[in-house]
């Protein structure tokens, strides 16, 4: 097999400090380099070295949008001013409710340029909950001066339920009340010279200590809490990046991205870097979701490229398109010189397929890059820039980032210091207060250890959520993220995810979440009325699903890894609930807590539980 196209990495190289007790610290051998005051500062920079570039498009009708550099300047510049007019203030954020647009981008540049937060908040709060009540949760939390909703018909149903006295931005239909249009303001008249002067100076304010964002958490274990994003958090994250991936200065990114701006994966990660290094953002209207995924197939089959990010979830529904359809992976495999996953452990066998598949499009392997974070970690702690030989590895710390390692139970749980954590949550000081110990680190709930004891520069491998993993009535721990991996893997594309279940139980279990368009394949003779029991009651689905999980038990090396049973759910996860973000990430604790019922269902005599110990 040939080797992937040499990109270049900053070396892989560590210092690890011992700790008293068993723990201990790594850190980056590399010096953070020089950060600029602001994010602003690159817009205005590739304005001027790049002005007729594209930064941004998206699909309108058939076409796609451009917006240039030199536009998004302009374009940021004229909504900045209206922002300071409306009020606007480090105090009183811009909510955005609505999904990745343009428009959105560019207010949200708009806002963050002249100190104004800009607080993402996600659309599922606003088209798929029931009560609104995360939302209304957000707005109070935050007390905006402005809330954006592209189309105020369609988010007509959760502005009801917000304050009317806040003044409204949309992009395509006002909707109820009063609100101005954003595509009017950029077509407008240019600032005044006095809007002008006002737009400086805040500029000129605006510095390393300014909110730049608020990002809320999912809220799976309570409310959302709103994350300062400040802008040296940010700035630095992206020259981190750019450190470890000097790569990305050799020719401008390009991306095809769908992943929602109110999470720090698609918000910072991802855009962030076009915004640092001069790159083109392709918004990605599809979603990994039946319903929406076709958008993402017909957007990949115009646009190819340089760099694309997924979850899991949605390598899992694109590798068997890309093994289909010659056309699809040609484009898509064309300019292409990485692959990363985040957000969740990729599948092995996903990971071998898209090497594969690489081998026959490119004539290479593809690299394949991954890292790890949090939306308090602006996100990336750790990153991957050296080869990798399969799933799992998070990489190394990023210039400045302190990584401690401290026992917790069998494991190593991960805590971090650096310039891109958060100094905290808004408005809530004594949430900020138990997110640190008293070393100053932060805790961010994972579990992680070395790929190699005898040496730290083979990277760090992550272990798992810390609140996860649980014991067996035996007193044996189970890792619940990697059986979780293990058991996806081994469920021949059955299932879209799982459920570890197990506490205080003698045997593991799993509560399965079935890929209905995959059983629907398997079962053509099943009409689409037939009910979904009878669906997963078929003959063929618990042979095909039972063969995969018994041979993964062939190889199991004990209780703790070992599958005795599951049991497949016929009504899907709820994010008003906290079972699932809008990347489709499963809360495995909040499943396991809301679902007794199935639990004792999975460990009963149920005809439905499928028993692979017998």
């Amino acid at each position: 097999m040939t080797d992937a196209r040499p990109l270049a990495f900053a070396p892989p190289a560590v210092q690890r400090e011992e700790l008293a007790g068993g723990g201990f610290v790594l850190r980056s051998t590399l010096e953070l380099g020089e950060c600029p005051p602001q994010l602003g500062m690159w817009l205005r920079y590739w304005a001027e070295r790049t002005p007729d570039a594209i930064a941004f498009a998206e699909r309108r009708a058939d076409n796609w949008f451009q917006v240039t550099w030199a536009e998004a300047r302009e374009a940021v510049d004229a909504l900045s001013a209206h922002l300071l007019t409306l009020g606007l203030s480090k105090d009183q954020p811009l909510a955005l409710i609505s999904d990745n647009s343009v428009d959105a981008a560019l207010l949200t540049h708009a806002a963050m340029q002249v100190g104004v937060p800009a607080a993402p908040i996600s659309p599922a709060y606003s088209l798929l909950s029931q009560d609104h009540a995360k939302l209304q949760h957000c707005i109070s939390l935050i007390t905006p001066g402005a809330i954006y909703a592209d189309d105020g018909e369609t988010y007509g149903p959760a502005l009801a339920r917000l304050p009317q006295d806040i003044p409204r931005l949309h992009s395509l239909r006002p909707g109820a009340g009063n609100s101005t249009s954003v595509r009017d303001l950029i077509a407008g008249p240019p600032p005044s010279p006095t809007e002008l002067g006002q737009l400086e100076l805040a500029f000129a304010r605006t510095g390393h200590d300014s909110i730049a964002k608020l990002l809320f958490t999912s809220g799976s274990t309570g409310t959302p809490k709103a994350v300062v994003n400040t802008q040296k958090m940010l700035v630095s994250n992206q020259v981190q990046i750019s450190q470890l991936w000097p790569f990305l200065t050799e020719r401008p990114p390009r991306i095809v991205d769908w992943l929602p701006w109110s999470h720090t994966f698609g918000g910072n990660h991802n855009s962030l870097m076009m915004l640092c290094h001069g790159g083109a953002l392709y918004i990605d209207s599809g979603k990994p979701a039946p319903p929406r995924f076709g958008e993402t197939v017909r957007n990949l089959r115009e646009i190819s490229p340089t760099l694309y990010f997924n979850v899991p979830r949605g390598f899992g529904m694109l590798v068997p398109l890309l093994e289909q359809d010659e056309e699809l992976a040609t484009n898509f495999f064309r300019d292409l010189d990485a692959i990363f996953y985040a957000a969740a452990a990729l599948p092995q066998d996903l990971w071998q397929r898209l090497e594969a598949l690489s081998e026959k499009h490119l004539g290479r392997r593809v690299t394949m890059l991954s890292a790890w974070g949090s939306t308090e970690t602006s996100p990336m702690v750790t990153t991957v820039h050296f080869p990798i030989p399969r799933a799992g590895v998070i990489g190394l710390p990023a210039p400045g980032v302190e990584l401690a390692f401290l026992p917790s139970g069998p494991k190593l749980e991960l805590r971090v210091k650096g310039p891109n954590v958060t100094p905290g949550y808004w408005r809530q000081p004594e949430l900020t207060a138990e997110a640190f110990d008293q070393d100053g680190y932060y805790r961010i709930g994972d579990a992680g250890r070395l790929e190699d004891e005898r040496d730290p520069s083979k990277g760090v491998v992550f272990d798992g959520r810390v609140a996860e993993d649980f014991k067996l009535s035996s007193g044996v721990w189970v890792s619940a993220g990697a059986l979780r991996v293990q058991a996806l893997a081994a469920a021949a594309d059955l299932l879209t995810d799982v459920v570890v279940c197990g506490h205080d139980r003698d045997q593991v279990g799993l509560l399965g979440l079935p890929n209905w368009p995959k059983i629907d394949e398997l079962c053509p003779e099943l009409g689409p009325d037939t009910a979904p029991e009878q669906k997963l009651r078929a003959p063929a689905v618990r042979e095909l699903l039972g063969r995969g999980l018994k041979q993964h038990n062939a190889k199991a090396t004990g209780s703790s890894n070992t599958i005795a049973r599951i049991l497949l759910l016929t009504s899907p996860p709820s994010i008003d609930a906290g079972e699932i973000t809008d990347k489709g990430y499963i809360n495995q604790r909040a499943m396991r807590e809301n679902r007794p019922e199935s639990i004792e269902q999975l460990y009963g005599e149920s005809a439905e539980v499928l028993r692979l110990d017998g």
